[in-house]
């Protein structure tokens, strides 16, 4: 009983309505009374009903759990008789008699107050013969399942929550982990570092008292070599001179007595270098140079013996030195390795030179062009021998129509020939082509400049020489648009065309030759009959077009740039003197597919264009090395300041435009110009040219010929900076004076052309600062330079070409002998 009394204690406050009859301990069996009640018959069930039968059980049996009595029986009849006490008294008091029944009744107040109060009364449910209906057992059955299934839920939830937890603590502990693994590696490579650092700072300084010991041992090796070197001088020194003292007193008889012997041959740097190494070296070097090399020593003589260093002759740097048996002698040593061959403007050479070519059965490339000794009848010989030939220049040389006709005979292989200016040739010759078996493989041909040629002979050289890729027909007065159609019909491998002063050509002849064939480069000038027509051929006919040369045109519109704008490869456009392009068509053809790929562009002498076409340049143009714009007199320094800013600019031309001093500080900003030309700027003073000089390192090539501001500050300027000038115009520049050269002749060693053409001031103490000072001068002008002598120009030994003039300057120079500027003419005087 005491047990059952604690265990009330306990669990009194968890008994609800909603607590199952099992839970208690011995159990109600409330299965088997709901059963019993279920059959019960009316009569009784009324009888419990109306004498509270359940409440009484309810109220007994809740005080005999909750105090746990010592004899039950005993406290079961008290509270039987204390209930028959209350029943009386309630009929006493009211009518009906009915007692107020609870379940706690007989419970007294100390276990009351651990108590709470149960909601409904069990055995009224148990009893519940009101409405006639009992619960069936699988009802209490499903109750007891849901709420078992609610106590799963929340348990599994809570273990949910603890086994999250408990992941979340492992996954936080594995990153302390991680980082104390990375913590404890950083320590370790720190301390490692340390280490290490200290170990190099000792290793370096064991290395430093290695290096200087072994300097120490070497610089002892040298002098032991020095004094060794120098005892075997002395001694070969003392042997001579008692060889000269035997020799003086009369006691050498015998050849076997000479003590003296050769000196050893000595050997150079290059000399001991690997055979291919010193190869690469003389390979650089021209025919004079590998003679006078020969001429050194033994081993330099070996190598420039060497076949491939005479596999490629060019004697045209000493036209005018080399003589005929020289050639011959050289052809006739190096016969069999002579590939190609440039005899260009060799007018010494003769029979013995033409006798050593064809000694050369190996030779595939051949230039004779300006040879004035070249004849038909050595060509003809020299074909004959040389089957292997492939390149054959006889530009400029009285070949006629012989020449072609052993070229059509025995010039099977001939793919590169180039005829231009021999004017002796007739249509004759070119028939000759046409129906021999030679120069069927012809991919290059030059016949610019013979005008002997008309329509039947452009006829015949389409029938035989149909395979052609790169054409060249300039200078040609008489070629009309008759010739270029009759022979254009059988081309259909044409890629360049080039038509250059030829001024009779029209839009037929660029539509013969566009049809069938894949141009890529056309050019042509000072054609007045060429329209817009043609450009737009081009647009819809030559998607491969590079390169566009149509200079001097004056019917070509901005339309023609609109045509071509379509094309996606082009990478030079030169539009010079075209007097109708304007701002509009050059916009329209940057903004194309090529602007972006755009290497060169000249514009020159178009005055109607303005700073927004640069403005599209610096836009689009990010590919632009080369840009011309001379004359374009509306340019203004806002826009030729912008240029500064395009990166890949090396090469422009400003001659003739209204550049100052603010349009040349602003191309500084660009470091990568090598050339720059501003000749005839009248705005170009020291200022403006000091600015720009400052930074352009990399300058090679500067003109500023008939800028009249220039002086020797500029000068000095430019040569302080510009070291690697090469070429140097400052012709027409008045104020300069010997200081210039004196500056020029001690920095810039590299000048290799140098133009003083109109510098009054120059006197003869500035040829000889350049002839000490810049060794590698070759081209001097001099014209008009009023205060050099002739004498002084004859000791110009290491310079090739010398332009010499002591005459007054012309007028059109704009200032007199000495300097002083000439007053300006009026517009009548000029027109006259």
């Amino acid at each position: 009983m005491e047990q059952w009394h604690s265990y009330l204690q306990q669990h009194g406050s968890s008994i609800n309505k909603q607590t199952p009859a099992s839970a208690f301990p011995g159990g109600f069996h409330t299965t088997a009374a709901m059963a019993l009640m279920s059959h019960a018959d009316a009569e009784l069930k009324q009888y419990i009903k109306s004498h509270s039968i359940s409440q009484i059980y309810e109220a007994l049996l809740s005080g005999l759990f909750v105090q746990c009595p010592d004899d039950p029986l005993i406290f079961l009849e008290e509270k039987i008789k204390e209930l028959q006490n209350r029943k009386i008294q309630s009929l006493l008091l009211t009518k009906g008699g009915h007692l107020d029944l609870s379940w706690d009744m007989f419970v007294t107040d100390d276990f009351r107050q651990s108590m709470t109060k149960m909601i409904g009364s069990y055995l009224s449910y148990l009893f519940d013969l009101e409405a006639g209906l009992v619960l069936h057992p699988e009802m209490n059955e499903k109750a007891y399942r849901f709420h078992l299934n609610s106590l799963l839920k929340k348990y599994f939830s809570e273990w949910m929550k603890y086994i999250g937890n408990k992941k979340r603590d492992q996954i936080e502990q594995a990153q302390d982990v991680i980082k104390a693994d990375t913590h404890y590696v950083r320590h370790k490579l720190t301390l490692g570092f340390y280490a290490w650092t200290k170990w190099m700072q000792i290793k370096r300084k064991q290395q430093a008292l290695a290096m200087e010991h072994i300097r120490k041992v070497n610089n002892q090796r040298q002098a032991r070599l020095i004094l060794r070197e120098w005892l075997a001088v002395t001694k070969e020194a003392k042997a001579t001179r008692e060889y000269f003292e035997r020799l003086e007193r009369g006691e050498l008889e015998l050849e076997s007595d000479i003590l003296l012997l050769a000196p050893k041959d000595e050997k150079d740097h290059i000399s001991t270098f690997p055979w291919a190494i010193s190869l690469k070296i003389f390979g650089y070097l021209g025919v004079r140079e590998l003679i006078r090399c020969a001429q050194v020593c033994q081993s330099w003589k070996v190598i420039t013996q060497s076949s491939s260093l005479w596999s490629k002759i060019n004697f045209y740097p000493v036209k005018t030195l080399i003589k005929d048996d020289d050639v011959a002698n050289i052809l006739r040593s190096y016969r069999s390795s002579v590939v190609h061959l440039s005899l260009r403007g060799c007018n010494n050479i003769g029979r013995a030179t033409f006798k050593g070519i064809t000694g050369c059965r190996n030779l595939q490339d051949l230039n004779l062009s300006e040879c004035e000794k070249v004849t038909d009848e050595f060509v003809s010989v020299l074909v004959d021998v040389c089957k292997s030939l492939m390149y054959l220049n006889i530009s400029y040389t009285s070949i006629g129509d012989a020449t072609l006709r052993s070229l059509s005979k025995f010039g099977l292989n001939l793919q590169y020939l180039s005829l231009a200016y021999a004017k002796k040739y007739t249509n004759k010759g070119l028939n000759y082509l046409a129906t021999g078996k030679g120069c069927h493989r012809l991919v290059y041909l030059d016949i610019s400049g013979c005008t002997e040629i008309s329509v039947r002979g452009f006829k015949s050289l389409g029938i035989g020489c149909n395979e052609i890729e790169h054409l060249v027909i300039n200078d040609m007065a008489t070629l009309t648009t008759s010739c270029i159609i009759a022979m254009a019909g059988y081309y259909s491998n044409l890629t360049t065309v080039s038509l250059l002063a030829s001024p009779h050509i029209s839009d037929s002849a660029v539509k013969a030759l566009v049809q069938g064939n894949k141009l890529t480069i056309f050019k042509t000038e000072g054609n007045k009959r060429l329209t817009d027509t043609s450009f737009k051929m081009f647009g819809t006919s030559c998607p491969n077009l590079k390169h566009i040369h149509v200079s001097d045109c004056p019917k070509i519109t901005d339309n023609s740039l609109r045509f071509i704008s379509t094309l996606k490869d082009i990478v030079v456009l030169n539009m010079s003197d075209c007097i109708s392009i304007t701002d509009s068509g050059v916009r329209i053809f940057l903004e194309g597919n090529s602007g972006s790929k755009l290497r060169e562009l000249n514009l020159s002498n178009c005055i109607l264009i303005t700073d927004l076409t640069i403005l599209k340049i610096i836009q689009r143009c990010s590919s632009l090395s080369h840009l011309r714009i001379r004359f374009c007199v509306h340019l203004t320094d806002n826009g030729i300041e912008w240029l500064g800013s395009l990166v890949a600019l090396t090469n422009i031309d400003l001659t003739g435009t209204n550049v100052h001093e603010q349009g040349l500080s602003g191309l500084s900003n660009n470091h990568k110009i090598r050339e720059l030309t501003v000749a005839n700027c009248s705005g170009v003073t020291d200022n403006g040219l000091q600015k720009f000089y400052h930074k352009m390192a990399n300058l090679e090539f500067l003109d500023v010929s008939h800028c009249l501001s220039v002086t020797d500050q500029s000068v000095k300027t430019l040569a302080f900076c510009c070291r690697r000038l090469i070429s140097l115009n400052i012709a027409g520049c008045p104020k300069i004076t010997d200081l210039s050269m004196q500056y020029l002749a001690g920095v810039c060693h590299y000048i290799y052309f140098l133009d003083i053409s109109g510098c009054v001031r120059l006197t003869d103490s500035s040829f000889t600062f350049l002839k000490k000072g810049c060794k590698q001068l070759r081209v001097l002008k001099m014209l008009y330079c009023t205060k050099i002598t002739k004498q002084t120009v004859k000791a110009a030994i290491n310079v090739e070409h010398v332009e010499y003039s002591d005459d007054n300057p012309p007028v059109w120079f704009g200032y007199d002998d000495k300097g002083n500027y000439l007053a300006p003419q009026k517009e009548e005087e000029e027109n006259k």
